[in-house]
């Protein structure tokens, strides 16, 4: 590991201008490519102290041996070298492209004496048009198929073009009509050029007047009683709309344009791009990127765009590419795109109408491919393994974890506090374990703290000490029971279920995961010690650097951005996390509905609703007279005192304030007024409590 200053260049040798700098290692080997609009103020981010660097900033200065530069003289010059030298270098820390493979075009080669349409893939020749990219091939030859009944263009190779013009014979297309076979003079190559041209334009889009052209000249066919005619051109109109219905319109004004759309999280991203050219989705594309990087969102918008139209020219660059975020700074990202276009080129982020609504379409495709992407990974015997092996060897454990349980804590601001256990056996989910619990403040018979109130550290401390004390009466009883708020019974007469199957919390983990730093891991840990419990390992995920904690350690463990291991630990964390804030949610909701009624004893769901139905509100209901709650229909004396004596014991809510105007609205209880229909519902309670989920 090298020390950064001892290549640091002093200040004066770095000039302030626009350019390029290459970071390489000990080996002389490019492992970093930048550019930056200034050099000297951008390079000496990179020497600052190590501890204010974000941690891949800091392996890859540390990294490396030495640092040099080009000088440009515009930023359009830094964007266009650097990526030259990430072509050439394939540096190791720059953002990384997983699934850079060549997408098909269909091609027409307008180049050649006899046009020839075909697959093409790699570098676009000059002469030919391309249509495209297509996600499959067979996308592409399903479409040519079904136009080729129209536009009977030659497809044949060179070789098979050649021998059927030495011997006068056409291939087989010739023969069933889906190739004007110029090979043997069907058709001159004047003709053949302008077949190839409407199929070029039928391509680009321009399909309205050729089907109208179609449908005059089979109407005129059948007014001259030419029925075969007009039941061909008949299904040569069929034909192209089937073809047109692969690729439905999506944007009005036969748009042209680019919509790229980005998923990711701390350690990868997926991008996906939709090609629209004439209103119409011609083609889909996708990367998985590693972030190697420090990168933003703009920053990957940037890296797309140098890897779609890096080697792109003319209208291969749409005059409108829309996408999630700008790159700072815009302007010399959009003067680069228009060199290469030749002309303007619009970048910007859709704020409405169909245009956006089509970026959350490619939205989602992303956040699709990046869950497919891990999932892929995680669901791979071999990589489960490695990763178990990761975790194993980088927390310094015995045996591979086969068992791991991860908790998290979520309230809302220190309300309705919550936790989740999620269990993962041989590296997957076992959702049939996972746990629940309230906070309540309390272990066992023992009040340890009030539960209300933000304290993620004490209830982590809760609920691992709750979910160890079932296991140690496991170990005592074969069994386990427990009360559906997570206590311990006070017996032990049913630890097993009626199958004999062990309840609850049976089995112990090899490794328990806390969604936290080091102070949730301490908590987790003594909890563990003060019930004798010291052969389960533990340690907590942090969310914001993804850095592993330990018990006892200053430092945290940082396992390498591609581990196994810490996928996996991803993986977990965030199941344990979606877990317990789906519950959190759950209770928030029913407690809002909650009503003062609901605790009158032998008061149904029926009378309650006759009651609001009758009175409008609780409000009304609160200031009727006995007598007066005698007259809703199945409500006696005794049960209309005891209403009374219930809402009496029941502060009524302060009333709500306009926060504008410091008026005081006439606002209902929450959970206390009725619709027409006399169901009950909410009034406004949500709106009073805001806050953040954690």
């Amino acid at each position: 590991m090298a020390d950064p200053s001892s290549y640091r260049p002093s200040p004066g040798q770095i000039p302030d201008s626009p350019g390029v700098y290459k970071f390489r290692d000990e080996h002389r080997r490019v492992i970093y490519v930048g550019k930056a609009k200034s050099l000297r103020q951008r390079l000496a981010n990179y020497f600052q102290d190590l501890a204010g660097l974000h941690p891949r900033t800091r392996s890859m200065v540390t990294t490396a041996a030495s640092v040099e530069w080009t000088v440009v003289s515009t930023e359009v010059e830094a964007l266009q070298l650097e990526y030259s030298w990430i072509k050439e270098f394939d540096p190791r820390f720059n953002v990384k492209y997983r699934d850079d493979k060549s997408y098909p075009y269909l091609a027409v080669t307008m180049n050649e004496q006899y046009p020839r349409v075909q697959v093409m893939r790699g570098h676009k020749k000059k002469g030919v048009r391309y249509f495209g990219p297509y996600a499959h091939a067979w996308a592409i030859r399903d479409t040519v198929d079904l136009l080729l009944r129209v536009f009977p263009v030659r497809t044949c190779s060179a070789g098979v073009f050649k021998n059927a013009t030495r011997t006068g014979r056409p291939c087989l297309l010739g023969y069933i009509g889906k190739c004007s076979a110029p090979c043997v003079d069907r058709i001159s190559a004047e003709d053949h050029r302008e077949l190839a041209d409407e199929f070029s334009d039928f391509m680009a889009g321009r399909t309205g007047t050729y089907i109208r052209r179609l449908e005059k000249r089979m109407t005129d066919a059948a007014e001259e009683m030419e029925y075969e005619r007009a039941a061909r051109l008949r299904d040569d109109i069929e034909a192209l709309k089937k073809a047109m219905e692969k690729n439905a319109v999506v944007l009005a004004d036969a748009t042209d344009a680019d919509l790229i759309a980005v998923a990711e999280d701390e350690l990868e991203a997926a991008v996906q791009i939709f090609h629209v050219r004439g209103g119409r989705v011609r083609g889909q594309r996708g990367w998985v990127t590693d972030k190697v990087e420090a990168v933003t969102t703009g920053d990957l918008v940037e890296h797309a765009l140098q890897q779609l139209y890096g080697e792109e020219t003319g209208d291969s660059v749409p005059k409108e590419v829309l996408v999630p975020a700008l790159p700072d700074p815009v302007g010399p990202v959009q003067e680069w795109l228009a060199g290469r276009r030749g002309a303007g080129v619009s970048l910007r982020i859709p704020q409405r109408g169909d245009k956006k609504a089509l970026m959350e379409t490619v939205a989602r495709n992303a956040q699709q491919s990046l869950v497919l992407h891990k999932t892929k990974r995680a669901s791979d015997l071999t990589t489960r393994s490695r990763a178990l092996e990761e975790i194993a060897e980088a927390l310094d454990l015995d045996s591979a974890p086969l068992r791991i349980e991860c908790y998290d804590i979520s309230h809302l601001q220190g309300d309705d506090v919550v936790a989740s256990m999620v269990v993962f056996e041989d590296g997957l989910a076992r959702k049939s374990e996972y746990r629940r619990f309230q906070i309540k403040g309390r272990v066992g018979d023992t009040q340890v703290w009030h539960g209300e109130g933000q304290d993620d550290v004490r209830s982590m401390h809760e609920v691992i000490a709750r979910r160890f004390r079932r296991y140690l009466a496991e170990k005592e009883k074969t069994g386990e029971w427990v009360e559906e708020d997570g206590n311990a019974g006070p017996d032990g007469n049913a630890f097993t279920e009626e199958d004999g199957r062990p309840k609850r919390f049976a089995y112990p983990p090899q490794l328990v995961v806390v969604d936290g730093g080091q102070p949730q891991v301490a908590a987790a840990r003594r909890a563990l010690d003060e019930l004798g419990i010291d052969d389960i390992a533990v340690c907590g995920l942090a969310k914001r650097l993804e850095e592993v904690w330990v018990p006892g350690e200053d430092d945290p463990v940082v396992l390498p951005r591609t581990s196994e291991g810490l996928y996996l630990l991803q993986r977990v964390r965030d199941e344990a996390h979606r877990f317990a804030i789906t519950y959190q949610r759950t209770r928030r909701a029913k407690r809002f509905r909650a009503s003062p009624l609901d605790d009158v004893p032998g008061l149904g769901e029926a009378r309650k609703q006759a009651l609001l139905k009758h009175f409008g509100s609780l409000k009304k209901l609160r200031a009727a007279t006995i007598e007066q709650i005698c007259e809703v229909p199945g409500i006696g004396r005794k049960t209309a005192e005891t209403i009374a004596a219930a809402l009496a014991q029941v502060a009524p809510a302060a009333p709500a304030v306009n926060t504008a105007t410091g008026e005081i609205m006439e606002e209902e209880e929450p959970g206390t007024t009725a619709d027409p229909s006399g169901e009950p519902v909410a009034a406004g309670a949500p709106d009073r409590r805001r806050g953040q989920e954690t």
